[in-house]
């Protein structure tokens, strides 16, 4: 396998001695802030070993196949809140309601994979009875930012021809807001009721969950005429899991450890281009 190590330089340093306790056949210098290391052995032993090393010393690992990279796959699913963007929507809009701790609260509760999603949804937006759907615009506005890395990676797997999927538990309102600025292909998300200028407390249609991220994903690749083997994943939260599932390659963002441990490859510190150096 390769193993690809991803942070600062003084960081990578100090992690080399173990990896090369491994004997790997060759090293390549991918910047300033990457390496590769060819030809190494994986036992899980050494995994644990990296594993414990790394998130100690600020480090970025990953192990992958020699040989591959963004040409083997034809589509990139992004999750949106917490993954693409830093913020989660739905505790921002809740903020303008004064009500940000106990939405946020339930949130952290679901993306840790300790409530039902569609019900957690349920119970966040009911708070939000009452708001004037001003508050949408004055989010997307003021607070919603790109993840580190985001614009990078999202032009490298445009120019080589992927195809680009947003699918989240979030809002319309966001997620089309997202796919015209960002030249996404697909975007899937719920649907906030507005009735009379002002948020109902409901959404309406079906809720994307899990299972309705997993399928889009599917949906998606089936129109494309490629397997989901050609997708590659990229999520934060429970409700990730699913969709992660079915992909070629699944990505961990800053993500909760019940995700982090059930991905390919996890990037806890630097951004979302990381995945650039991972696949070449």
């Amino acid at each position: 396998m390769n193993l690809i190590l991803q942070g600062p330089t003084a960081a990578l340093n100090a992690i080399d001695t173990l990896v090369n306790a491994a004997a790997p056949q060759r090293t390549v210098t991918l910047g300033e802030q990457a390496r590769r290391y060819e030809g190494v052995q994986v036992t899980d032993a050494f995994k644990a070993q990296m594993d414990s090393a790394c998130l100690a010393a600020g480090v970025d690992y990953a192990f992958i196949a020699a040989g591959r990279s963004l040409a083997d796959f034809k589509l990139v699913a992004m999750d949106m809140d917490s993954t693409l963007i830093t913020i989660e929507c739905i505790d921002e809009i809740a903020d303008m309601q004064g009500l940000k701790p106990q939405v946020a609260e339930i949130t952290e509760a679901a993306m840790r994979g300790e409530l039902e999603f569609s019900e957690s949804l349920a119970r966040r937006v009911a708070l939000l009875k009452g708001l004037d759907a001003s508050a949408l615009q004055r989010v997307y506005d003021e607070r919603l930012r790109l993840s580190p890395g985001a614009e990078r990676m999202l032009q490298a797997v445009q120019a080589v021809g992927l195809k680009t999927l947003l699918v989240s538990g979030g809002f319309t309102f966001f997620t089309e807001r997202m796919k015209q600025r960002l030249g996404l292909d697909y975007a899937h998300a719920n649907v906030l009721e507005v009735v009379d200028g002002k948020l109902s407390g409901k959404v309406l249609g079906g809720v994307v969950d899990a299972e309705e991220k997993r399928l889009t994903v599917e949906r998606v690749c089936r129109e494309l005429n490629v397997p989901a083997s050609q997708a590659i994943v990229m999520g934060d939260g429970a409700n990730d899991l699913k969709m992660m599932a079915v992909s070629g390659l699944s990505v961990a963002f800053r993500a909760k450890p019940v995700v982090r441990a059930q991905a390919d490859v996890a990037l806890n510190f630097v951004g979302l281009d990381g995945i650039l150096n991972i696949l070449g």
